[in-house]
């Protein structure tokens, strides 16, 4: 039971996957229309989907003629991939009958609400002719009654025109979405009984719109009901199921069989369609009938004159001459752009690659003679590169000469430690002190330290920074010499053990006006541009005047043109890092400004940049300083030996340059150019003679010298500074 039970399921699955396919030996033709699948000829002959039965009658003159089984209505055409069927549809009338003085209505009606077919909305319009006719549309199978309607008027015949049909003596009007069944009703209270003498008439229809023509001789004659039998071609839209494209996919009855056909949702009510996709044409609805198009022989003109066309399947494409490409977008062979910018690039590439080859090949034996040297100095190879290309020149220090300089490089004549290495105090010659820079590690990260920071100093000559006089090349690791700076730092004069001594605050801005100074050359006046990258109180040497000299330039770097430039480690000192550099990991002039904004809060306020210690809002000096300004508590942040002895125009426009220095956008930072010129305004400012004098300044600098042009320099005799307090290394 359960083996018979299993044969009829197969059967019967077998039976429905076959069931969407004509049965063998059906007819495809009636007269002269061609009847396509699902359509079929004959009733239960399985040539056709049921509701898509077609029945070929002969008229009386013996000429076969398709009519739809489900409406007795004759089928003009049917086009399988558009899913529309033409047929011929009855014109309703409503006339004057001069012998009953009655107005007798004619009205045909059409309903498809039990089939797979509804009227086209797109192609179909509903037409009224005559004069003060009212035509409506009752909704077959539908809740709503009526669905349009449309009225024509008009007082004579001189009134119409031929093709316009607007209102006067022709209405036309759209149709509802999903219109499946209709009956026609006119409006007889509407129709007035003058204009029947002209117009006996009226006319309503539901037609092809591209196929009517409103011609004012049919009000006065009856020729638009004599036109085709009193028939005028409608357009009506089929589906081959109620389902969803998504849900009839898992069905049985699924029509779409063609292996390149699609399946493609009604946009007139529920149920789908079957296409063949891009490039392929035929009846989706039959096994392997979407054969592909040949877009080349269809269409000669598809590709330009100066291409080939070539078929693919499913598609083609058009092939230009050698050196030109094909442009889809304007159908056009243009110069190949990118074969002409690859033969160019590739010349260019091949020219260099010979220039180079001849450059290695040149250097080849230069190479080996400093194989050894460049193997233990990383910044040997950079060294050379300067002196070479841009003409610099050092002295080249023997290892013996350092030694003799430094006692053998004794501890007791150690200037600092640095992240990067040690610094001695040396003389060379016996005569000229020196400061040497010796790394402590042995690395290829610390060789490039050495050489980034020699290519830097090597270039700048200027008296607000310190001075690189050479190396030496033949240790392990280079050894940088300096001049030596005797008087220790900023750093020492604000927060040293001296620092509770009273300062001249005038004596601090001349110093800091200096860095500015140094700094801006470096920005503005080096070629090329650089940045220092740790600008800070102990990075602000003091010499035997006590002018200030930038140093310690081991986080410096050549100004970037591009400015997507990014670094991998953000270098600096806490307290004193631009928080947009550490952000962004992009190191800009702007951010050396803000660290220089920290520097003269020191000078103003005597504290140092970050505390570890108290609130956390007050550890920052920069915040602490922002918070004070804007809430007008200057005052608390002074040191209190500025208060009360300084002119407070002068200390409110140093505070006001900080607080443009320390601005969180770098835009609108101002350069250092402006920093340096704003230092040297408020320091002439602090010296004319209406501004108070401070006795204490001219006993702590001793005798000023004022030349007459702008140029100023103060020889603090007699700063209370260590003079081996000297730092070139963080």
């Amino acid at each position: 039971m359960a083996f018979v039970l299993l044969v009829v399921v197969a059967v019967m699955l077998h039976l429905a996957s076959t069931s969407a396919q004509p049965a063998l030996g059906c007819k495809t033709q009636c007269g002269d229309v061609h009847i396509p699948y699902p359509f079929g000829i004959g009733i239960g002959t399985g040539c056709a989907i049921k509701g898509f039965e077609i029945i070929c009658k002969s008229t009386a003159n013996g000429i076969y003629k398709p009519f739809m089984f489900v409406q007795n209505v004759e089928v003009i055409s049917i086009s399988a991939p558009l899913g529309q069927v033409r047929v011929f549809n009855d014109i309703s009338t409503y006339c004057y009958n001069t012998s009953s003085r009655a107005m007798v209505q004619n009205a045909w009606s059409l309903d498809f609400s039990r089939s797979p077919f509804r009227f086209s909305y797109v192609r179909n319009k509903l037409i009224v002719i005559g004069c003060n006719t009212l035509a409506y549309i009752n909704n077959l199978g539908s809740t709503a009654k009526y669905t349009t309607a449309c009225a024509a008027v008009c007082e004579s015949p001189a009134a119409l025109t031929n093709g316009s049909c607007v209102g006067a003596g022709c209405c036309q009007n759209d149709i509802p979405k999903g219109l499946r069944g209709y009956s026609f009703s006119f409006f007889d209270v509407y129709r007035k009984s003058n204009s029947t003498l002209f117009n006996p008439c009226g006319y309503a229809a539901m037609v092809e719109a591209e196929t009517f023509s409103f011609i004012s001789d049919f009000i006065t004659t009856t020729r638009f009901n004599d036109t085709d039998d009193g028939r005028k071609p409608l357009v009506l839209d089929w589906v081959v199921g109620n389902a969803t494209c998504e849900v009839a996919r898992d069905m049985p009855s699924y029509a779409c069989h063609s292996r390149n056909s699609m399946c493609v949702n009604s946009t007139n009510g529920q149920g789908y369609l079957c296409n063949c996709t891009d490039g392929y044409e035929g009846n989706p609805y039959l096994f392997d009938e979407c054969r592909d198009v040949n877009e080349c022989e269809k269409n000669s003109s598809i590709c330009p004159k100066s291409a080939t066309c070539h078929n693919t399947i499913g598609g083609y494409y058009c092939s230009c001459s050698a050196g030109r490409k094909f442009v889809m977008e304007t159908k056009s062979c243009n110069p190949d752009i990118t074969l002409i910018i690859g033969i160019s690039i590739g010349v260019v590439v091949l020219v260099i690659i010979i220039f180079c080859i001849r450059v290695i090949f040149e250097r080849r034996n230069l190479a080996n003679i400093k194989k050894k040297y460049f193997q233990q100095h990383g910044g040997m190879l950079l060294f050379e590169k300067m002196k070479s290309d841009q003409g610099l020149s050092f002295t080249v220090f023997t290892e013996a000469e350092l030694k003799q300089a430094t006692n053998k490089f004794d501890e007791s004549l150690i200037l600092g430690h640095g992240g990067n290495g040690t610094v001695y105090k040396g003389i060379i010659k016996d005569i000229t002190p020196v400061a040497i820079k010796r790394c402590a590690l042995v690395d290829d990260r610390q060789k490039k330290e050495f050489g980034k920071e020699m290519l830097i100093l090597s270039q700048i000559n200027h008296k607000n920074i310190v001075k690189l006089l050479g190396c030496c090349l033949e240790v392990e690791v280079p050894m940088l010499v300096y001049e030596f700076i005797p008087k220790g730092t900023l750093f020492d004069l604000i927060h040293g053990k001296n620092h509770k001594q009273h300062l001249p605050f005038s004596s601090l801005l001349r110093i800091v006006n200096e860095a500015a100074e140094g700094l801006a050359f470096l920005h503005s006046y080096a070629n090329p541009p650089i940045l220092h990258g740790d600008v800070k109180t102990s990075n602000i040497l003091l010499d035997e005047n006590y002018m200030a000299k930038v140093s310690d330039f081991g986080a410096s770097i050549i100004a970037p043109t591009d400015k997507a430039q990014f670094v991998t480690m953000v270098q600096g000192t806490c307290g004193y890092l631009d928080p947009e550099y550490m952000q962004t990991c992009c190191l800009t002039d702007k951010s050396d400004v803000y660290s220089f904004g920290v520097v003269l809060l020191e000078i103003l306020t005597g504290e140092e940049p970050l505390k570890l210690e108290g609130p956390e809002v007050c550890r920052s000096l920069s915040s602490s300083f922002l918070l004070a300004m804007k809430g007008n508590n200057l005052d608390n942040m002074l040191d209190d030996q500025i208060k009360g002895h300084e002119n407070m125009e002068l200390i409110v426009g140093v505070a006001d340059l900080a607080r443009q220095c320390l601005e969180m956008c770098s835009e609108n930072r101002p350069l250092m150019k402006e920093v340096s010129e704003e230092l040297s305004r408020l320091r002439k400012l602090s010296r004319h003679p209406w501004i108070h004098h401070d006795i204490e300044t001219d006993s702590f600098l001793g005798p000023i010298e004022i030349e007459q042009s702008s140029k100023y320099t103060e020889k603090d005799e007699r700063m209370p500074i260590n003079p081996n307090s000297f730092y070139l290394m963080r």
